[in-house]
């Protein structure tokens, strides 16, 4: 019996046809695609039994045990469908336990990359470590985000073998093992790079915002740190032309500055996370905490901020960057400040590959009987690795199950929809890996 038939009796199935109709209207299958569907109903059941199977070992990113056990569960399952798998090793000083890798090995047609990860932001420590199934729900640590994700991807591609049509197809998993927190992205997504670089399109798994959603386009997320001096003395003569206007004044309005020249720009925020000033101030990267001191009849000497920039497109990063550096270099008298840039996670423009891949999958859901798939707003979404896939290949993200309360106590995944998101993920993965099914590089 198919989840969707055993949920109807506790009334998950009439909210499912409210929001997600995937059997009202006529459908537009082959034999072939009708196969897979049905083969996704069969195993729906042990999709959610498997999702609490992961949930159950604590995989927070700094858990590297607890990551590497989660991915063997995968990597068992993935060799179980006759798939070539593993394991990237990185050296014990980023602290961070690897990647999974998993390939079919034929394929002529399009060339796929399908995008998870198997970390959650939930360490040993957390008090949130078990799960439990409640009203249509399965809540646990890591339950949506993302191994609610992982899942469709295994359980579409475990259709696509029964139905026949995995072997014949072009297909890399990629599961990273720190996305949540990674240590050197420099390092840590070469080979996700490499992948994306020999791909005609990238899929990421991260849970949907919604039942007829997708991500053609999300931010890019980089850091940038402010530093400002200035003379110090005693605050009787701050203001005058021996003294000046002392660090925190010229951390104020360098930050006011910001905030008006940039905040008016759309897809475009910039957020000072920490500021630390006196007359003696520091700050621990490694613990992201600042200490200072001073007095209120001294000026004071230093301050720091640290902040984040997200973006849309590069153009648009390097425009606010320029601003920025601007504003820091018209310094109040007797201060100086510096401001700097550290790379992170690139942006998921909004390109026409990435439209062109998105009305695909808006037609298989429409031929599912699903209804249409609408864009999200871009600011709706963090950064994620599809986004390092992107500068790279066509890609489409946002194709998981949907949830609530990623990264908080409590979080949990709508079973009901773990089904429908991969039966829409198996037949779209089953017409971009046809010969023809899309355009190769």
């Amino acid at each position: 019996m198919s989840l969707l038939s055993r949920l109807a009796t506790a009334g998950v199935l009439a909210w499912l046809l409210a929001h997600s109709p995937i059997a009202t209207h006529a459908q537009n299958l082959s034999p072939r695609e009708a196969a897979i569907r049905d083969a996704v109903a069969r195993q729906a059941a042990d999709a959610v039994d498997f999702v609490e199977k992961t949930v159950a070992i604590n995989s927070g990113t700094l858990n590297i045990e607890g990551v590497r056990a989660v991915g063997a569960v995968y990597r068992e399952a993935f060799e179980a469908l006759g798939m070539e798998t593993s394991w990237i090793y990185y050296p014990d000083s980023l602290g961070r336990a690897g990647h999974l890798v998993a390939k079919t090995r034929g394929g002529e047609g399009p060339r796929l990359l399908l995008i998870g990860h198997l970390d959650t932001v939930f360490e040993p420590s957390s008090p949130f470590q078990t799960s439990r199934r409640e009203g249509g729900f399965l809540i646990g640590p890591g339950a949506v985000d993302m191994k609610g994700g992982n899942a469709v991807i295994l359980y579409a591609l475990a259709a696509l073998q029964e139905a026949g049509a995995l072997h014949d197809a072009a297909i890399t998993v990629m599961l990273t093992g720190d996305e949540e927190d990674p240590e050197s992205i420099e390092i840590e997504r070469r080979e996700l790079i490499d992948e994306a670089r020999r791909a005609d399109v990238a899929l990421g798994f991260e849970g949907s915002v919604g039942p007829h959603h997708a991500t053609i386009a999300r931010r890019g997320v980089s850091e940038w740190a402010l530093e400002v001096e200035s003379r110090t003395g005693h605050s009787s003569q701050i203001f005058t032309d021996a003294m000046g206007y002392g660090a925190v004044f010229e951390a104020a309005r360098i930050l006011d500055a910001f905030r008006r020249a940039l905040s008016g720009e759309e897809n475009l925020t910039i957020n000072p996370g920490l500021v630390v000033g006196g007359a003696e101030a520091t700050y621990d990267a490694l613990a992201a905490a600042g200490e200072a001191e001073g007095k209120t009849n001294v000026l004071a000497a230093r301050v720091i901020v640290q902040g984040d920039l997200r973006f849309l497109t590069e153009e648009q990063k390097e425009m606010a960057r320029s601003t920025m550096r601007n504003i820091a270099r018209q310094n109040l008298p007797g201060t100086r400040a510096t401001i700097t840039f550290r790379e992170g996670y690139p942006a998921m423009s909004p390109t026409e590959g990435n439209q062109r891949l998105f009305r695909l999958f808006d037609t298989t859901s429409r031929d599912l009987g699903h209804g249409g798939i609408q864009p999200i707003d871009p600011g709706l979404r963090g950064a994620a690795d599809i986004s390092f896939a992107s500068t790279y290949t066509d890609a489409l993200s946002g194709l998981g199950p949907m949830g609530s309360g990623s990264h908080a106590v409590g979080e949990r995944l709508d079973i009901a929809s773990l089904e429908i998101a991969t039966i829409r993920a198996a037949v779209f993965i089953y017409r971009l890996t046809r010969p023809g099914g899309y355009p190769t590089r």
